[in-house]
């Protein structure tokens, strides 16, 4: 079995605990599949890929490298999104407003109080025409958004994950995805984090029960079978 980003943090004792109670399962993909990339702007990756403590002088909000390794990922994983003509959408914190910031910029000021070029999206996976731009002030994609309400009308039933972060904004947006009965898959090196013990316990914790958790690649290459025609088992 391959190693996983939890393997080392997560013990193999709590791992078969929860084998023994039956999380874990996978819960497939569905035949209309959406792609979510959450915050993905230059306040959380830096103009370009720097050691972490060199990254925070540029925005104290980066991950520095490991989010440009995420983004790496991003790339194909957009672009069969693309050549597919799959919906693509972009949750993103938006600069403060006056009356608009809520308990986020309360509790972390930081991510509303930056350099307003912190707030584009790096361009590798920037959103061009016909994507869905999906502006928040909370940590869930779907929390006093219109999310939900694009799903539907895209007639969405799956959902592919990536972006920043993954104990914060990405598992928010995957729990809330679940509760919706969403079909969730999370691209494991396509979500960042500036810590790698929360980054690691967050996809174990939603890989066992909110989440399909998997590397871009194989995600791909699972989302490639939609639509493909079935195999043929001879007369």
């Amino acid at each position: 079995m391959s190693k996983r980003p939890w393997d080392g943090i997560i013990s193999e004792e709590e791992q078969r605990a929860y084998r023994a109670a039956g999380f874990g399962r996978s819960g497939g993909i569905g035949t209309r599949p959406a792609l979510l990339i959450i915050d993905v702007q230059y306040r959380t990756v830096g103009t370009r890929p720097m050691p972490f403590w060199e990254a925070i002088r540029e925005f104290p909000t980066s991950c520095g490298e490991t989010a440009w390794a995420a983004v790496g990922h991003m790339v194909p994983l957009l672009a069969q999104f693309r050549q597919k003509g799959w919906p693509v959408l972009y949750p993103h914190v938006a600069p403060k407003v006056a009356t608009e910031g809520g308990r986020l910029a309360a509790k972390v000021p930081a991510i509303m109080n930056i350099a307003a070029n912190g707030y584009d999206f790096v361009a590798e996976v920037a959103p061009r025409e016909g994507d869905v731009l999906i502006p928040k002030k909370h940590p869930s994609a779907f929390f006093a958004t219109p999310l939900v309400s694009h799903l539907i009308d895209l007639g969405v039933d799956t959902l592919v994950v990536a972006g920043c972060s993954t104990s914060g904004c990405v598992r928010g947006t995957v729990v809330d995805a679940f509760a919706y009965n969403f079909r969730v898959l999370v691209a494991e090196d396509a979500v960042y984090d500036r810590s790698v013990v929360s980054h690691a316990v967050n996809l174990f914790d939603m890989s066992e029960k909110y989440a399909d958790v998997a590397p871009s690649a194989d995600i791909i290459a699972r989302l490639a079978t939609i639509g493909a025609p079935a195999q043929s088992t001879g007369a």
